[in-house]
Protein backbone atom coordinates (compact mmCIF):
# COMPACT_ATOMS: atom_id res chain seq x y z
CA UNK A 1 0.00 0.00 0.00
CA UNK A 2 2.80 2.36 0.96
CA UNK A 3 4.00 2.20 -2.54
CA UNK A 4 0.93 3.64 -4.67
CA UNK A 5 1.60 7.09 -1.98
CA UNK A 6 3.28 10.03 -3.45
CA UNK A 7 6.55 10.95 -1.34
CA UNK A 8 5.04 13.95 0.26
CA UNK A 9 2.27 11.55 2.04
CA UNK A 10 5.27 9.49 3.18
CA UNK A 11 7.11 12.84 4.66
CA UNK A 12 3.68 13.66 5.93
CA UNK A 13 3.16 10.41 7.81
CA UNK A 14 6.73 10.87 9.50
CA UNK A 15 5.55 14.26 10.76
CA UNK A 16 2.35 12.84 12.42
CA UNK A 17 3.92 10.37 13.97
CA UNK A 18 6.94 12.33 15.34
CA UNK A 19 3.99 14.45 16.68
CA UNK A 20 2.39 11.69 18.46
CA UNK A 21 5.50 10.91 19.80
CA UNK A 22 6.12 14.44 21.38
CA UNK A 23 2.97 14.58 22.73
CA UNK A 24 2.81 11.42 24.36
CA UNK A 25 6.55 12.04 25.64
CA UNK A 26 5.88 15.05 27.23
CA UNK A 27 2.41 13.19 28.86
CA UNK A 28 4.90 10.34 30.40
CA UNK A 29 7.24 13.01 31.73
CA UNK A 30 4.71 14.13 34.07
CA UNK A 31 3.57 10.48 34.84
CA UNK A 32 6.97 8.93 35.83
CA UNK A 33 7.53 12.24 38.18
CA UNK A 34 4.73 11.30 40.06
CA UNK A 35 5.40 7.67 39.89
CA UNK A 36 9.10 8.02 41.52
CA UNK A 37 7.74 10.29 44.36
CA UNK A 38 4.47 7.72 45.04
CA UNK A 39 6.63 4.49 44.45
CA UNK A 40 9.70 5.29 46.61
CA UNK A 41 11.82 4.21 44.04
CA UNK A 42 13.73 8.00 42.96
CA UNK A 43 13.96 9.92 40.00
CA UNK A 44 17.20 8.37 38.17
CA UNK A 45 15.87 4.64 38.71
CA UNK A 46 12.33 5.58 37.18
CA UNK A 47 14.08 8.14 34.60
CA UNK A 48 16.59 5.32 34.29
CA UNK A 49 13.87 1.55 34.15
CA UNK A 50 10.70 3.38 33.73
CA UNK A 51 10.39 6.06 31.34
CA UNK A 52 13.96 5.12 29.90
CA UNK A 53 12.04 2.03 28.70
CA UNK A 54 8.53 3.27 27.71
CA UNK A 55 10.51 6.67 25.41
CA UNK A 56 12.57 3.91 23.58
CA UNK A 57 9.29 1.75 22.63
CA UNK A 58 9.14 3.07 19.19
CA UNK A 59 11.93 2.63 18.53
CA UNK A 60 11.82 -1.21 19.60
CA UNK A 61 9.32 -1.28 16.86
CA UNK A 62 11.27 0.47 14.54
CA UNK A 63 14.17 -1.93 14.70
CA UNK A 64 12.37 -5.00 15.19
CA UNK A 65 10.13 -4.58 12.19
CA UNK A 66 13.38 -3.26 9.89
CA UNK A 67 15.10 -6.48 11.03
CA UNK A 68 12.07 -8.39 10.47
CA UNK A 69 12.21 -7.17 6.67
CA UNK A 70 15.93 -8.12 6.10
CA UNK A 71 17.15 -4.48 6.54
CA UNK A 72 19.60 -5.66 9.19
CA UNK A 73 21.85 -1.77 8.60
CA UNK A 74 18.12 0.03 9.19
CA UNK A 75 17.53 -2.22 12.22
CA UNK A 76 20.93 -1.41 13.34
CA UNK A 77 21.71 1.81 12.85
CA UNK A 78 18.23 2.63 14.40
CA UNK A 79 19.73 1.60 17.74
CA UNK A 80 22.83 2.97 17.75
CA UNK A 81 22.21 5.96 16.13
CA UNK A 82 19.25 6.80 18.57
CA UNK A 83 21.78 6.39 21.52
CA UNK A 84 24.00 9.41 19.52
CA UNK A 85 21.02 11.62 19.07
CA UNK A 86 19.59 11.45 22.47
CA UNK A 87 22.91 11.81 24.47
CA UNK A 88 23.11 15.12 22.24
CA UNK A 89 19.99 15.78 23.76
CA UNK A 90 21.25 16.37 27.40
CA UNK A 91 23.38 19.65 25.86
CA UNK A 92 20.37 20.88 24.87
CA UNK A 93 19.32 20.36 28.41
CA UNK A 94 21.99 21.83 29.85
CA UNK A 95 21.40 25.27 28.00
CA UNK A 96 17.54 24.90 29.73
CA UNK A 97 19.23 24.87 33.38
CA UNK A 98 20.99 28.30 33.79
CA UNK A 99 21.97 28.04 37.06
CA UNK A 100 24.69 25.95 37.07
CA UNK A 101 26.22 22.70 34.55
CA UNK A 102 23.62 20.20 34.31
CA UNK A 103 25.73 16.99 35.41
CA UNK A 104 26.73 18.84 38.29
CA UNK A 105 23.69 19.94 39.53
CA UNK A 106 22.01 16.54 38.75
CA UNK A 107 24.93 14.39 40.90
CA UNK A 108 23.20 10.88 41.47
CA UNK A 109 25.75 7.69 42.18
CA UNK A 110 22.76 5.62 40.10
CA UNK A 111 23.57 7.69 37.10
CA UNK A 112 27.07 7.13 37.16
CA UNK A 113 26.48 3.34 37.32
CA UNK A 114 23.93 3.38 34.38
CA UNK A 115 26.96 5.14 32.14
CA UNK A 116 29.51 2.51 32.63
CA UNK A 117 27.23 -0.04 32.12
CA UNK A 118 25.97 1.79 28.86
CA UNK A 119 29.82 1.51 27.65
CA UNK A 120 30.04 -1.78 28.84
CA UNK A 121 27.02 -2.91 26.74
CA UNK A 122 27.93 -1.03 23.84
CA UNK A 123 31.41 -2.74 23.76
CA UNK A 124 29.57 -6.24 23.08
CA UNK A 125 28.83 -5.66 19.59
CA UNK A 126 31.99 -4.51 18.44
CA UNK A 127 33.47 -7.63 19.90
CA UNK A 128 30.62 -9.33 17.95
CA UNK A 129 31.27 -7.81 14.49
CA UNK A 130 35.17 -8.35 14.90
CA UNK A 131 34.72 -12.02 16.04
CA UNK A 132 33.78 -15.68 14.35
CA UNK A 133 29.97 -14.98 12.92
CA UNK A 134 28.71 -17.67 15.12
CA UNK A 135 24.95 -18.23 15.93
CA UNK A 136 22.62 -20.34 17.94
CA UNK A 137 18.98 -20.34 15.87
CA UNK A 138 20.12 -17.97 14.20
CA UNK A 139 20.78 -15.53 17.16
CA UNK A 140 24.39 -14.32 18.18
CA UNK A 141 25.32 -15.03 21.51
CA UNK A 142 25.94 -11.44 22.47
CA UNK A 143 22.42 -11.09 21.54
CA UNK A 144 21.36 -13.16 24.56
CA UNK A 145 24.12 -11.48 27.13
CA UNK A 146 22.73 -8.09 26.53
CA UNK A 147 19.57 -8.40 28.23
CA UNK A 148 21.62 -10.38 30.98
CA UNK A 149 23.76 -7.84 31.94
CA UNK A 150 20.78 -5.23 31.65
CA UNK A 151 18.71 -6.78 34.03
CA UNK A 152 22.11 -7.13 36.19
CA UNK A 153 22.86 -3.33 35.77
CA UNK A 154 19.26 -2.60 36.62
CA UNK A 155 19.75 -4.40 39.89
CA UNK A 156 22.95 -2.84 40.25
CA UNK A 157 21.58 0.23 40.26
CA UNK A 158 18.89 -0.16 42.49
CA UNK A 159 21.33 -1.47 44.92
CA UNK A 160 23.82 1.30 44.76
CA UNK A 161 20.93 3.67 45.13
CA UNK A 162 19.86 2.04 48.30
CA UNK A 163 22.93 1.34 50.11
CA UNK A 164 25.71 3.83 47.95
CA UNK A 165 29.25 3.29 48.78
CA UNK A 166 30.34 6.52 47.26
CA UNK A 167 28.60 10.12 47.61
CA UNK A 168 28.76 13.00 45.42
CA UNK A 169 30.02 16.16 47.13
CA UNK A 170 26.99 18.06 48.22
CA UNK A 171 27.67 22.39 46.80
CA UNK A 172 24.79 24.84 46.58
CA UNK A 173 24.16 23.94 43.19
CA UNK A 174 23.55 20.59 43.42
CA UNK A 175 19.47 19.49 43.07
CA UNK A 176 18.60 16.39 45.05
CA UNK A 177 15.99 13.80 44.03
CA UNK A 178 13.39 14.72 47.00
CA UNK A 179 9.87 13.36 47.58
CA UNK A 180 7.42 15.82 46.36
CA UNK A 181 4.43 14.06 47.06
CA UNK A 182 1.96 16.83 48.82
CA UNK A 183 -0.87 15.00 49.54
CA UNK A 184 -3.02 16.81 47.53
CA UNK A 185 -2.72 14.33 44.35
CA UNK A 186 -5.14 11.36 45.40
CA UNK A 187 -5.15 9.75 41.93
CA UNK A 188 -4.46 5.77 42.64
CA UNK A 189 -1.69 4.39 41.49
CA UNK A 190 -2.56 1.71 39.38
CA UNK A 191 -4.20 4.67 37.35
CA UNK A 192 -1.05 6.41 37.16
CA UNK A 193 0.59 3.74 35.89
CA UNK A 194 -2.61 2.43 33.60
CA UNK A 195 -2.07 5.76 31.73
CA UNK A 196 1.43 5.32 31.34
CA UNK A 197 1.06 1.97 29.99
CA UNK A 198 -1.69 3.60 26.99
CA UNK A 199 1.05 6.02 26.43
CA UNK A 200 3.53 3.02 25.84
CA UNK A 201 0.61 1.13 23.42
CA UNK A 202 0.64 4.32 21.15
CA UNK A 203 4.49 4.89 21.08
CA UNK A 204 4.77 1.20 19.87
CA UNK A 205 2.05 1.61 17.21
CA UNK A 206 4.13 4.88 16.21
CA UNK A 207 7.21 3.14 15.91
CA UNK A 208 5.32 0.54 13.64
CA UNK A 209 4.19 3.40 11.32
CA UNK A 210 7.37 4.84 11.23
CA UNK A 211 9.47 1.67 10.27
CA UNK A 212 7.28 1.15 7.25
CA UNK A 213 7.48 4.74 5.95
CA UNK A 214 11.12 5.10 6.45
CA UNK A 215 11.49 1.78 4.68
CA UNK A 216 9.92 2.83 1.77
CA UNK A 217 11.60 6.37 1.64
CA UNK A 218 14.85 4.54 1.74
CA UNK A 219 13.89 2.01 -1.25
CA UNK A 220 13.05 5.15 -3.42
CA UNK A 221 15.34 7.97 -2.73
CA UNK A 222 18.44 5.46 -2.63
CA UNK A 223 20.04 6.84 0.65
CA UNK A 224 21.78 4.22 2.75
CA UNK A 225 19.86 2.41 5.54
CA UNK A 226 22.42 3.40 8.14
CA UNK A 227 22.18 7.34 7.11
CA UNK A 228 18.31 6.80 7.22
CA UNK A 229 18.35 4.97 10.32
CA UNK A 230 20.98 6.98 12.18
CA UNK A 231 19.51 10.27 10.88
CA UNK A 232 16.06 9.74 9.98
CA UNK A 233 14.59 7.37 12.29
CA UNK A 234 16.42 7.45 15.11
CA UNK A 235 15.89 11.12 15.90
CA UNK A 236 12.59 10.47 15.24
CA UNK A 237 11.63 7.94 17.75
CA UNK A 238 14.33 9.90 20.20
CA UNK A 239 11.61 13.02 20.33
CA UNK A 240 10.31 11.42 23.50
CA UNK A 241 13.65 11.63 25.12
CA UNK A 242 14.26 15.07 24.05
CA UNK A 243 10.64 16.19 25.33
CA UNK A 244 10.93 14.72 28.55
CA UNK A 245 14.28 15.87 29.26
CA UNK A 246 13.48 19.09 29.01
CA UNK A 247 10.20 18.84 30.45
CA UNK A 248 11.96 17.17 33.34
CA UNK A 249 14.55 19.98 33.38
CA UNK A 250 11.26 22.51 33.52
CA UNK A 251 10.29 20.86 36.40
CA UNK A 252 13.41 20.46 38.31
CA UNK A 253 13.49 16.95 38.30
CA UNK A 254 17.39 16.70 37.14
CA UNK A 255 18.05 12.87 38.27
CA UNK A 256 14.94 12.13 36.24
CA UNK A 257 15.77 13.73 32.95
CA UNK A 258 19.39 12.20 33.68
CA UNK A 259 18.74 9.17 34.38
CA UNK A 260 15.87 9.34 31.29
CA UNK A 261 18.99 9.52 28.89
CA UNK A 262 21.30 7.40 30.26
CA UNK A 263 18.38 4.58 31.17
CA UNK A 264 16.81 5.43 27.70
CA UNK A 265 20.16 4.75 26.12
CA UNK A 266 20.89 1.42 28.07
CA UNK A 267 17.63 0.28 27.12
CA UNK A 268 18.21 0.96 23.15
CA UNK A 269 21.47 -1.55 23.35
CA UNK A 270 17.94 -4.50 24.05
CA UNK A 271 17.05 -3.28 20.23
CA UNK A 272 20.16 -5.09 19.20
CA UNK A 273 19.06 -8.26 21.19
CA UNK A 274 15.60 -7.93 19.14
CA UNK A 275 16.74 -7.09 16.32
CA UNK A 276 18.74 -10.16 16.12
CA UNK A 277 16.15 -12.26 16.71
CA UNK A 278 13.68 -10.89 13.94
CA UNK A 279 16.76 -10.81 11.54
CA UNK A 280 16.36 -14.58 9.99
CA UNK A 281 19.50 -14.77 8.04
CA UNK A 282 22.14 -15.43 10.13
CA UNK A 283 24.21 -12.96 12.89
CA UNK A 284 22.51 -9.12 12.91
CA UNK A 285 26.52 -8.00 13.48
CA UNK A 286 27.97 -9.84 10.53
CA UNK A 287 25.47 -8.45 7.88
CA UNK A 288 26.45 -4.80 8.65
CA UNK A 289 28.66 -2.42 7.59
CA UNK A 290 31.50 0.10 8.41
CA UNK A 291 28.65 2.95 8.20
CA UNK A 292 26.91 1.11 11.08
CA UNK A 293 29.56 0.73 13.25
CA UNK A 294 30.82 4.35 13.00
CA UNK A 295 27.46 5.44 14.77
CA UNK A 296 28.38 3.09 17.47
CA UNK A 297 31.66 4.11 18.02
CA UNK A 298 30.12 7.82 18.11
CA UNK A 299 27.45 7.06 20.90
CA UNK A 300 30.68 5.10 22.94
CA UNK A 301 32.69 8.43 22.65
CA UNK A 302 29.82 10.57 23.51
CA UNK A 303 29.28 8.42 26.67
CA UNK A 304 32.36 8.08 27.57
CA UNK A 305 32.33 12.27 27.50
CA UNK A 306 29.41 12.04 29.28
CA UNK A 307 30.47 9.80 32.17
CA UNK A 308 33.92 11.96 32.77
CA UNK A 309 31.30 14.66 32.96
CA UNK A 310 29.38 13.57 35.78
CA UNK A 311 32.83 12.64 37.45
CA UNK A 312 34.61 16.14 36.97
CA UNK A 313 31.34 18.11 37.76
CA UNK A 314 32.15 21.23 36.04
CA UNK A 315 29.90 24.01 37.58
CA UNK A 316 29.62 26.33 35.39
CA UNK A 317 31.20 25.99 31.34
CA UNK A 318 31.36 27.97 28.23
CA UNK A 319 27.98 29.30 27.78
CA UNK A 320 26.82 28.81 31.08
CA UNK A 321 26.75 24.79 29.88
CA UNK A 322 29.62 22.06 31.05
CA UNK A 323 32.57 21.38 28.55
CA UNK A 324 31.53 17.52 27.93
CA UNK A 325 28.30 19.23 26.98
CA UNK A 326 30.30 21.00 24.17
CA UNK A 327 31.98 18.05 23.83
CA UNK A 328 29.27 16.09 23.45
CA UNK A 329 27.55 18.64 20.60
CA UNK A 330 31.09 18.86 18.87
CA UNK A 331 31.32 15.01 18.46
CA UNK A 332 27.66 14.82 17.31
CA UNK A 333 27.85 17.38 14.67
CA UNK A 334 30.75 16.37 13.16
CA UNK A 335 29.88 12.60 13.37
CA UNK A 336 26.70 13.97 10.74
CA UNK A 337 28.31 16.16 8.80
CA UNK A 338 30.82 13.38 8.32
CA UNK A 339 28.44 11.03 7.19
CA UNK A 340 26.33 13.42 5.28
CA UNK A 341 29.72 14.38 3.01
CA UNK A 342 30.12 10.53 2.56
CA UNK A 343 26.46 10.27 1.28
CA UNK A 344 25.59 7.27 4.77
Amino acid sequence: MLADLPFAALILGLALAAGAILAGGLRMTGLADRIADRTGLGEALVGGALLGAATSLSGVVVSLSAALDGRASLAFSNSVGGIAAQTAFLALADLLWRRANLEHAAAELANLFQSALLLLLLALPVLAYGGPDITVFAVHPVSLALPVLYAIGLIGTHRSRQAPMWQPVKTQETREDADEEDGRDDTPTWRLFLAFGLLMAVMGATGFAIAKLAGEITDRTGLSSALVGALLTAVITSLPELVTTLAAVRRGALQLALGGIIGGNTFDTLFLTLSDIGYREGSLYHAIGRADLFWLGTGMAMTGVLLLGQLYRERQGPAGIGLESVAMLGIYAGAVALQAMAGG
